[in-house]
């Protein structure tokens, strides 16, 4: 029988909930889109890994490791999850790794692991893209497609700001104070708001108008960690894209790079948009 670590239940909050119409995470659009209210972003529920995964792993989690899911069931402000990942047999560096609502829904599902990015929950997927031409809202985006090179400085300032509002559930003080490594480590919201976010530029011109949302996402840490106050070069490219009944979507990647050229973090995206929201499907 394997064993299983439990986090906290935590009351995940919907802190994009003000980002205005338009937005899945506003109720009045996801409920037009058959949702039950403005939805929780992956990227909130990913903060809620990381105290369980260092039990599993320990510190190395965030110089060598990934956490992979794919999101199942969406849920609203302030509903309670909780996350479990299975222990590690002797030998093993991957483990499966999910979240539920606290009656028992399940939220998301995936792997995470300590080196083996290869053998991820997402990664394990088959990537041959649908042909562009089938879609009428990702149609101009093609496998390969670069979406954009970026110098950052990751800016402490938002990270530190949810950390003393308590809005990061289950919250590591090493999000706020020093870390092993020196600086602060960042929280998966902080690497993705790199990650994604720049990549965003790059590919929200090809989205038009239409209501988004997170599909799957997977951050890894190759020669981590990911800090605050740190100079990277962002890369991002398209994977590919599909569809499939209400959605059309785009697989895409970004990495990482430190001034030595070392490939720190990447992240693993799948973003979709709603056809019923796009006027590409207007009856």
């Amino acid at each position: 029988m394997v064993d299983i670590v439990a986090g906290p239940l935590w009351a995940a909050r919907n802190w994009s909930a003000d980002g205005g119409a338009g937005s899945i995470h506003d109720d009045e659009t996801a409920s037009k889109l058959g949702f039950r209210g403005g939805t929780v972003a992956g990227d909130v529920h990913m903060n809620q890994f990381p105290p369980v995964l260092l039990k599993v792993f320990g510190n190395e989690w965030f110089e060598r490791g990934n956490l992979s899911l794919s999101f199942k069931n969406a849920t609203t402000d302030l509903e309670k999850v909780q996350v479990f990942a299975e222990v590690p047999q002797p030998g093993e560096n991957c483990v499966r790794v999910w979240m539920e609502r606290e009656d028992g829904l399940l939220v998301a599902t995936g792997s995470a692991a300590i080196s083996n990015h290869a053998a991820s929950e997402l990664r394990s997927k088959d990537y041959r893209a649908c042909d562009p031409g089938e879609l009428r809202i990702l149609n101009r985006l093609q496998p390969g497609m670069s979406l954009g090179t970026y110098q950052v400085t990751t800016d402490p300032t938002k990270q530190f700001q949810r950390y003393d509002s308590n809005v990061i559930s289950d919250p590591l003080d090493w999000y706020r104070l020093t870390s092993p490594w020196g600086e602060p480590v960042t929280a998966p919201c902080t690497v993705i708001e790199y990650l994604w976010g720049y990549a965003m530029q790059g590919l929200g011109p090809f989205v038009g108008d239409s209501v988004g949302l997170f599909g799957a996402i997977e951050i890894g840490f190759h020669h981590g960690p990911f800090l605050v106050n740190c100079d990277y070069r962002l890369e991002s490219k398209v994977l590919c894209v599909g569809q499939s009944p209400q959605t059309e979507y785009v697989w895409y990647e970004t990495e990482a790079f430190n001034s030595a050229n070392q490939r720190v973090a990447t992240m693993l995206m799948q973003s979709r948009v709603m056809k019923a929201s796009s006027p590409e499907y207007a009856s």
